[in-house]
């Protein structure tokens, strides 16, 4: 696990400049750093990486690392969890290696298998290599988007500058940080910016599943592993009945689990008492021979804390437990932390239990498995639920669209139903209540912001607005917002997570599970619930789910109310040019008054863009 950067252009930078752009992501690579330059026939190029050791852990596994011919240079964060196969094959086919790490056999591989090599990688990786035969920069992102790969391309002076933050990147010289206006509504409506898009004009993300390769100054992306595609591959070779899926799927993510408990340093997980969590520690459990540390955060909250279910669990399955109980005190002490270590606007209020937990693991452990993915590979959210009842009264919905008079009636309608009855389009029949929110967005900033809408519904042919809508989170929610919450929360204490139930493997067959295992008469993620009881009693789950979140609307009413204003002030608004006065005055009051989501979600966006706004583009509040 590393943080990587680098750039390619026309003149080399100064080493001080590439080791302040690498250092940047210190906290993701604390135990080595190294830098790589070469300037030849008016192409330059560097490499950086800051090192977190996990595997081979000696100086060899230092990087940029070389090919053995020298040809090739690269910098990687992740892990390959397949690296020991691919290493015997590359050994039978005359390949030759000096260290134990899984870098130089990505380096074996791309020499043998050329840009074929991504495809045969079973892992978690965000990859930059420059390959000095036909000088190209080649960078590639994992399947699922585990590891994130940020990249800014100037056509006109024929730079492009990659890493893992947007911070390394902001401290390339003459590097603009002109904000993409119709992107700030995609944020404050959704809480991140999916991939394709950043906050900064002519900046990107990597998508999941594709390489880009660049080369005199032409950008060319492919994708090695299209999500769409191969769901309709697997699809045809579907599992005819529950057990037998419980059967594929048990050993199937027992080796998932065994792969990631791979690792030179201590190995933990995090246990939050939920489905996902207690099955991949059981799981992990039962590869070792000694007990597994287990992790959780508690809440003196009783409405949201899950500790005492958490450490009955770890009881039963036999781990080293430890449990971190904190108020309120200690969770908003993190945030005047958020925009260094989210330094793209990012507002999904769990980024802050997540780095307390990661903090308390990080104290004992190099690495934590979680139990990411499993919400949107078997169906286990609430939205899941409301996208069934909302395609089975669809009919309804557009009954009351057409019928005479009902535009002016609309108007005195509450948010929620009138988003209902305006679900006409076939391409986002799934984004419930995203109308909602848009409006909202278009108070604030007082232009469109239709960006919201993803438009990669358009794509899903499915008949079940649940399969579709499940499809949508896998190529948008979870990997920008899910992952990337986890990825910079664990990596601000320099803790490394891995997520079984996202090995590739995993995915494809929950495409071969029949839906109705998944979602079964209401039961969310019915054959996950169904496998875990394997391992722990369904006594011990038997419960309602409760959130990870943190109390938004008693903090805007109380402790954030100053800061609010603070942000909210009507002369500083004028100059930043950015939101209506008015509109976040409005805003405001509502949220006072009202328990409706939509508000306090709204405001909490506000709230986090302007001290992203504040650290990174200008300080308007401390004249």
């Amino acid at each position: 696990m590393c943080g990587i950067c680098g750039y390619v252009g026309k003149e080399k930078i100064a080493d001080e400049i590439l080791i302040r752009m690498r250092d940047t992501m210190y906290h993701r690579g604390p135990d080595d750093g190294g830098i790589w330059q070469e300037a030849s026939d008016g192409v330059a190029v560097g490499l950086a990486q800051r090192r977190l050791s996990i595997l081979d852990l000696s100086a060899m596994g230092h990087q940029p690392m070389f090919s053995e011919d020298g040809n090739a240079v690269i910098v990687f964060n992740g892990e390959i969890y397949n690296f020991r196969e691919l290493r015997a094959e590359l050994q039978n086919k005359g390949a030759a290696f000096r260290t134990s790490c899984d870098t130089e056999v990505i380096l074996a591989a791309y020499e043998t298998w050329g840009t074929a090599c991504f495809d045969r990688l079973n892992g978690m990786f965000a990859i930059g290599l420059w390959d000095k035969r036909d000088r190209s920069l080649i960078l590639a992102r994992d399947r699922i988007g585990k590891k994130p790969l940020y990249y800014y391309w100037n056509r006109l002076k024929g730079e492009l500058v990659f890493a893992s933050e947007l911070k390394p990147v902001m401290q390339y010289p003459g590097f603009p940080k002109t904000i993409r206006r119709d992107m700030i509504g995609n944020f404050l409506c959704n809480k991140y910016i999916a991939a394709p898009d950043t906050i900064f004009e002519d900046t990107y993300k990597m998508a999941p599943g594709t390489y880009l390769l660049y080369r005199d100054n032409q950008v060319q992306i492919r994708s090695y592993w299209d999500i769409n595609a191969v769901r309709e591959e697997k699809r045809q070779q579907m599992i005819r009945t529950q057990q037998a899926s419980l059967q594929e799927l048990d050993a199937l993510l027992l080796d998932a689990v065994s792969r990631r408990l791979i690792a030179d340093v201590p190995v933990g997980t995090f246990l939050s008492g939920g489905i996902d969590s207690t099955l991949v520690t059981a799981m992990a459990q039962k590869c070792k021979d000694t007990p597994v540390q287990s992790f959780s955060i508690g809440f003196y909250d009783k409405e949201r804390n899950e500790a005492p279910y958490a450490a009955e669990i770890a009881r039963y399955i036999g781990t080293k437990h430890r449990e971190l109980y904190v108020g309120e005190k200690e969770i908003l002490e993190m945030l005047q932390q958020l925009p260094f270590y989210y330094d793209e606007p990012f507002s999904d209020s769990s980024q802050l239990p997540t780095m307390l937990v990661s903090r308390l693991a990080a104290a004992d452990v190099t690495v934590a498995l979680s139990g990411d993915g499993g919400d949107e590979l078997f169906c286990g959210y609430k939205m899941y639920d409301w996208t069934y009842v909302a395609q089975k009264a669809d009919w309804i919905g557009a009954a009351l669209y057409y019928t005479p008079g009902m535009r002016m009636v609309k108007e005195k309608l509450p948010p929620e139903l009138r988003a209902f009855i305006n679900n006409r389009s076939g391409d986002y029949k799934t984004q419930l209540f995203i109308d909602v929110m848009v409006e909202e967005a278009e108070k604030l900033l007082g232009i469109p912001a239709c960006a919201a809408k993803f438009v990669h519904e358009k794509k899903l042919k499915d008949c079940n607005w649940q399969e579709r809508r499940m499809m949508l989170d896998m190529m948008t929610y979870l990997p920008d917002e899910i992952l990337a919450k986890t990825d910079r929360a664990s990596m601000k204490y320099s803790l490394e997570v891995r997520c079984p139930l996202l090995d590739y493997r995993v995915i494809e067959k929950s495409f071969q599970i029949p839906h109705n295992c998944k979602y079964n008469r209401w039961d969310k993620k019915h054959i996950l619930k169904e496998l875990t009881y394997r391992y722990v009693p369904e006594t011990l789950l038997d419960r309602p789910k409760k959130g990870f979140g943190v109390p938004l609307r008693k903090w805007l009413r109380g402790v954030l109310k100053e800061n609010i204003r603070k942000y909210a002030d009507r002369e500083i608004l004028k100059r930043q040019g950015i939101f209506v006065p008015r509109a976040v005055e409005a805003l405001i009051a509502r949220q006072a008054v009202s328990d409706k989501i939509m508000y306090s979600s709204m405001l909490w966006s506000f709230y986090v863009f302007q001290t992203w706004y504040q650290m990174y583009i200008e300080d308007l509040w401390s004249r």
